[in-house]
This record gives structure tokens, sequence and C-alpha cells, in this order.
């Protein structure tokens, strides 16, 4: 359940990685002080051209709705899991649906914060950093289609 609430900001910074990990075999990526590999703010920072200032305000924004996000998550999961103890043949409807309602809230919340923190980070790219950042998921989207069917004709040839 918590994983369908990712925001839109955070499978952008995935897509960063993923598009950038069959890279790295044949280069070697740009390395954050200490000679660690570079996280996934910095290399959409690469991808799609964004200015050292830019690349401050996201991780300032996502340094800032992480820690609420992450404590929202842990409430969702425990929410969730005390409905599923809920469940059964002496279940207790009131306490199911009190459980239910609170678990709505969260999950709202979650929302809030997921639109709200993709809303912010969209503000700071320019319309160009947009555009590309919608190309390269566009491509990541052709990748995967292509994958999905050779997968599919691969299963079709095993069966004949």
């Amino acid at each position: 359940m918590i994983t369908q609430k990712t925001t839109k900001i955070l499978s952008c910074i995935a897509l960063a990685c993923a598009l950038i990990a069959p890279m790295s075999a044949q280069m070697a990526p740009a390395q954050q002080p200490g000679g660690g590999q570079p996280d996934q703010i910095s290399q959409l920072a690469e991808m799609i051209g964004l200015s050292s200032e830019q690349e401050a305000e996201i991780r300032d924004l996502v340094d800032t709705t992480t820690p609420k996000v992450e404590e929202l998550q842990i409430k969702a999961q425990s929410l969730q899991t005390e409905l599923q103890a809920n469940a059964g043949h002496d279940y207790n409807e009131a306490e199911i649906k009190r459980i239910g309602k609170e678990l709505g809230e969260v999950s709202g919340e979650l929302s809030i914060q997921s639109i709200l923190m993709q809303s912010k980070v969209e503000a700071i790219f320019t319309a160009e950093q947009r555009d590309e950042l919608e190309r390269l998921q566009q491509e990541q989207m052709q990748m995967q289609q292509q994958m999905q069917q050779q997968q599919m004709q691969q299963m079709q040839q095993m069966q004949q």
C-alpha cells in the first residue's frame, strides 16, 4: 500500500538511476565528496542539467519533507497491520471502521505531501528541464514496453 503512494519526483529520481545505471558500466560516474557513488539527486541534476542552486533547493526540500513522509508511511504500515489483525471470525466492526478511517486520513496526508513535494520540485525546474525529464520518462517507458514485448515473445516461443 505504501509503495503506491510514491511521489512523482521520487519516480523521476528513480528514473534517473535507472537510466544512468547501464552507463556506469561504460564510464566512471562522477563521485561525491568522500569517494562515494553519486546520489539520486546528483544523478538527476546531471541528467537534466540542474544548476547547483536548483540542486541545493531540491536537497533542502527532500531533506525537510522526507522525515514527515517516513513518519506517515510508518503510521500507515502500522495501521494496515492493525487492520489485518482485526480481521477474522471474531472481528470488531467498530474497531475496523475506526482503524480504516484513521488509515484513510494518513493515506490522504501522504498524498498531500507527495503532491506538494512534486509541485515544489517541478517549480524549481525550468521549462527545458521539465521537457527533458518528460522525454527521458517517455524513453524509459518505451524501453520497458520493448522489454515486455520481448519477454512475451520468448514465453510464446517456449510454449511452442
